[in-house]
């Protein structure tokens, strides 16, 4: 049985607890800055679970071999350094790490601990219709582009138009709609078709300078991949994925929910669809699976191969910022 505790008390971390309990897991440690908050989120589980209050004493203290972090995303790389060195393997939310810097500094330490486990919690990364897509892509004589979209109006958007900063939506906290949603769609191009050879994000910016949408233009060597994303607005377009004469649409590229075949005479083919189910369930299958696994060598490497992909998303997220004139205070700091 894995033994697990959390930083971060919000409806994700729920979600992931509820997805984690359902195979076996036991939460024995909450986190959070207040006490109350800690003792409130943590008395939803019915188990006995300790909080903390001081992040050493957590780590030092807590009984667990596993974090999963789902704080403000400026805290991710800070929380996952203590994490590693305190001998914890680590689940943390995407994005991550605000910058290569980062990220790099992380990866050393595991290469410093090679017994512990790092995983960037990209939930559809996991999906069985992530690979899916990946397998009928293969099938395409030639590919001639796609075009992405993920735009969901969030829940925070009301409170920034109110005249607040919520998290998501500021640059101290390395937020903005290319760091939430659009990490989604970066892991989507990466994995299905490669690192571009060029990349240019063209952001809406809000009154502080952070992104709340935008569209990123990836150019491959024979086709483009646009990316159309934002935290302002709802989009119900389906993604699609074109071929010579197909074309596979998307319901969803991020909740990947249903994959649909359109062949050269117009005719709709089913390729696959989800449960219904906790949509953290898929990964953290996975990251069962390889913290168990008996051949921790084979385990080891699938976690490497993991890790070089959200080694990619970390440095296309970074150089799409930076072709929009987007810099958070944590790329200051890397840079000291």
């Amino acid at each position: 049985m894995i033994k697990f505790g959390i930083i971060g008390t919000n409806w994700i971390t729920k979600q992931f607890i509820e997805a984690a309990q359902s195979i076996g897991w036991r939460l024995t440690s909450v986190y959070s800055r207040k006490i109350a908050t800690a003792q409130q989120f943590a008395g939803q589980f019915g188990t006995t679970v300790n909080t903390y209050t001081d992040l050493p004493a957590f780590f030092d203290q807590g009984d667990f071999s596993v974090v999963y972090i789902a704080s403000p995303n400026n805290l991710h790389f800070s929380q996952s350094q203590q994490a590693l060195q305190a001998g914890k393997n680590v689940i943390v939310e995407k994005p991550s790490c605000s910058n290569p810097t980062e990220m790099k500094a992380i990866v050393k330490l595991l290469r410093q601990n090679p017994s512990l486990y790092y995983f960037e919690a990209a939930r559809h990364f996991h999906e069985p219709l992530f690979k899916k897509v990946a397998q009928q892509i293969r099938k395409f004589a030639i590919i001639q582009g796609a075009n992405l979209t993920y735009m969901k109006y969030s829940s925070r958007y009301d409170e920034f138009l109110a005249g607040a900063e919520p998290n998501v939506f500021s640059l101290d906290f390395s937020g903005g709609a290319l760091q939430d949603l659009g990490v989604y769609l970066v892991y989507n191009a990466i994995s299905w078709f490669g690192y571009p050879h060029q990349a240019i994000y063209y952001p809406q910016k809000l009154r502080n300078g952070i992104d709340g949408s935008g569209t990123a233009i990836l150019t491959y060597p024979e086709f483009k991949v646009v990316l159309n994303l934002g935290k302002t607005a709802n989009s119900y377009l389906p993604s699609e994925i074109y071929g010579l004469k197909e074309t596979l649409l998307l319901d969803n590229p991020a909740e990947l929910n249903k994959l649909t075949l359109m062949d050269e005479l117009h005719q709709s083919q089913q390729i696959a669809a989800a449960l219904p189910e906790n949509p953290m369930l898929a990964e953290v299958r996975d990251f069962n699976e390889i913290l168990l696994a008996p051949d921790k060598l084979s385990s080891k490497q699938q976690m490497e191969d993991w890790l070089a992909v959200a080694v990619q998303v970390n440095q296309l997220l970074a150089q799409l910022r930076h072709s929009a004139g987007i810099t958070f205070p944590a790329d200051e700091i890397a840079e000291v």
